[in-house]
Parts: C-alpha cells; sequence; structure tokens
C-alpha cells in the first residue's frame, strides 16, 4: 500500500490541515502515517487530539511516498528538529512528493528543499521562504513539479486533492 507521513508539531497543530487532507488520502486508498518529535498525544489550535503513529526518530523518508508538513501556531518549532529537516531533504534528494501547508513552508526552507522553487505559505512567511530560496507566489495551492504549498487551512481540501492528483 502507498504511504503519506505527515508530520505535525506536538502543540497547536492546525486541526483541519491535518484532518481534511488525512481524511482525503485515505479515501484515495493511501495508508497514512502521522509523526512527530513526541511520542505523547499532539494537540491542535482548536484542541484536536493526535496520538502519532511513530515517532520522527524511527522513520527515513524512503518509506513513503509523500512527506507532507501540517501548519499551524506551533509549527515552526519542527525547524529545530534535525531529524524533521534531514527526511525533508531525503524526501527531494528522492524526488518524493514534498508538501507543506500554512507555516508548514518554512519549515521547508529551513531544510533547504526550497531553493529556486515556487512556493506559498501563511503570509507572516513569505519573507521566510523567499530568504530560503523560494519564490513566493501568493496563490492558495502551488505546485512546481513534486512540490505542493498551501496557504492556511481554507486550501486545506484542495491541497489534500492536489497532493493525490501528484501521486496518480
Amino acid at each position: 500500500m502507498r504511504k503519506i507521513l505527515m508530520i505535525i508539531a506536538p502543540r497547536n497543530f492546525r486541526d483541519e490541515e491535518l484532518l481534511e487532507p488525512k481524511e482525503i488520502f485515505k479515501n484515495a486508498g493511501f495508508e497514512v502515517v502521522v509523526t512527530s518529535v513526541t511520542a505523547s498525544i499532539c494537540i491542535g489550535m482548536f484542541g484536536a487530539r493526535a496520538k502519532p503513529d511513530r515517532v520522527i526518530d524511527e522513520l527515513n523518508a524512503g518509506e513513503f511516498d509523500a512527506v507532507v508538513v501540517v501548519g499551524g501556531a506551533g509549527t515552526p518549532v519542527l525547524k529545530q528538529y534535525t531529524k524533521v529537516l534531514q527526511i525533508l531533504r531525503e524526501a527531494k534528494e528522492q524526488n518524493k512528493v514534498l508538501a507543506a501547508i500554512c507555516l508548514g513552508p518554512i519549515v521547508l526552507a529551513k531544510a533547504g528543499v526550497l531553493e529556486g522553487k515556487k512556493a506559498t505559505v501563511f503570509s507572516s512567511g513569505a519573507s521566510e521562504i523567499k530568504s530560503g530560496g523560494a519564490r513566493y507566489v501568493p496563490e492558495s495551492v502551488v505546485i512546481d513539479g513534486n512540490l505542493i504549498t498551501a496557504d492556511g487551512p481554507q486550501s486545506a481540501k484542495r491541497f489534500g486533492k492536489a497532493i493525490v492528483s501528484a501521486l496518480a
């Protein structure tokens, strides 16, 4: 079965940016693995609770067809974790679909995987992805090769569908 990895922050991930794409992926027949930097229950900005299926330290990008960084106010903390950045770099090197929504693209920028790519992000993160080498495009969902980025929760369904299309 084809697999999609969804990376969430331990606190304050954006509920619908996890739940809406996850449902789209499952309905399209993908196995979805939710991971974080902790094995403890992660809490969304609006109270969603998600128990990671596996801790990120146990994973590598080669196990997955796509790697997705879920956004939310807590997402920037993921930039501090070497293993998160390593998996994002591995995904790019292995030509996996690499996706991020809301503040997720700033984690991609920190990993150095946006160089020369068109990308979008929640508006407050625009300067950060530009400094990471991206060409910022202020649109809801931006696709550049195997890179898919979205600007926020209102784009979660389109984002999920774009990832499924890219894997078709």
